[in-house]
């Protein structure tokens, strides 16, 4: 017989799967599914409740199906793509600073936002990259490139389960996937300033 604190457990663990498979870039699906699926079939597969748990073990396997201990996300429930572009803006601070033309700021915020074009500037002593990018949409490209690189560096200490959860999240081929040496040296930094932004914030999720 199945005790009632067992039967909890096991809901919170179909919930919180449900939970991530609503969450999952559509990429990361297709490739696990009919190759001649389009992405707005995906997406509706994504959001039919009696389907999400059963995409989400499909791509966690055994970590789904084994009853892993799922802790709080490393990310709060923010957005992991929004937490690259303000790790990439800090990483590049001193670039941005210097872009002065309203025309190219006006580029340079269409593209990572309002938000991390403040933040890098909050944080320019924390600042990386020395070398000067003046094209406004290559300093985007890089701010993205870099960011996303730092959490994939950020992400080898977490868990198996943690990292996935967050890599999900993205669409396949970010630079998270493969991280350069500078990358892990400077992570473990601006991350925590990131982690301490997200965390003055209500919970996402």
């Amino acid at each position: 017989m199945v005790s009632p604190d067992q039967n909890h457990s096991q809901n919170a663990h179909s919930d919180r799967l449900r939970e991530l498979a609503a969450l999952i870039h559509p990429s990361r699906l297709a490739g696990h599914l009919d190759g001649l699926l389009s992405e707005a079939t995906v997406l509706q597969l994504q959001k039919t409740p009696r389907l999400q748990q059963r995409l989400a073990e499909l791509l966690l396997s055994e970590l789904a199906s084994n009853g892993t201990d799922w802790g709080r996300d490393v990310l709060l429930g923010h957005d992991p793509r929004r937490a690259a572009l303000l790790a990439g803006s800090i990483w590049h601070a001193r670039s941005v600073l210097k872009l002065v033309s309203k025309h190219d700021v006006a580029i340079l915020i269409e593209n990572i936002g309002a938000e991390a074009h403040a933040f890098a500037i909050r944080h320019l002593s924390a600042a990386v990259a020395t070398t000067s990018i003046v094209d406004p949409h290559k300093l985007s490209s890089q701010i993205e490139h870099d960011g996303h690189a730092c959490l994939g560096a950020w992400l080898k200490d977490a868990s198996e389960l943690d990292r996935l959860r967050v890599l999900f999240r993205l669409r396949v081929g970010t630079a998270a996937e493969s991280p350069a040496a500078e990358h892990h040296s400077a992570a473990g930094r601006l991350l925590s300033l990131v982690v301490a932004h997200l965390a003055s914030e209500a919970p996402a999720a």
